[in-house]
């Protein structure tokens, strides 16, 4: 098996992120029982867009994208999105590597980490809740169907 380099994603990534995106949520829309799933609809465009102003990593493995995640600092707050892994490679702990990668890459200002993934998509909560992420409270600017998590950066908290 060839070792997994994650790296800067580039405009050049953008069209390979977006078919593994697409691959990816699909599972998702499944589980959360809805195609009303931002990422199924995005274009090479949108992607590429996010390339640019977002902070992305891709994991490859043998020339092979394999995973995604993106990080957007918002104030203090690193917003973690788009944390992707291909399907044949789930379970075998590459998100949970990429989702440190993330937050060891945050901008020094960046005081918690915040994300959020669909409230039937049990595998991702159990990621993040082994992570150290902790479920926020309902409120009304929150989607309905989605869990809101963050966690403190325990290099730079408040």
């Amino acid at each position: 098996m060839n070792e997994i380099v994650i790296e800067r994603a580039t405009d050049e990534d953008a069209a390979e992120i977006l078919v593994l995106q697409r691959c990816c949520w699909v599972s998702e829309a499944i589980s959360n029982n809805s195609m009303d799933i931002p990422p199924l609809h995005e274009d090479l465009p949108t992607v590429r867009a996010w390339v640019q102003e977002s902070t992305v990593w891709t994991a490859r493995r043998g020339g092979r994208l394999v995973g995604a995640v993106r990080g957007t600092a918002d104030g203090t707050a690193w917003q973690i999105g788009r944390l992707m892994v291909a399907p044949d490679l789930a379970g075998n702990g590459l998100g949970r590597r990429l989702l440190q990668h993330v937050e060891q890459n945050a901008p020094e200002h960046i005081t918690r980490f915040e994300l959020f993934t669909g409230s039937r998509s049990l595998r991702n909560i159990r990621l993040y809740t082994r992570a150290g992420y902790s479920q926020l409270p309902p409120d009304p600017s929150h989607i309905p169907g989605v869990v809101y998590l963050s966690k403190p950066n325990a290099i730079n908290s408040d």
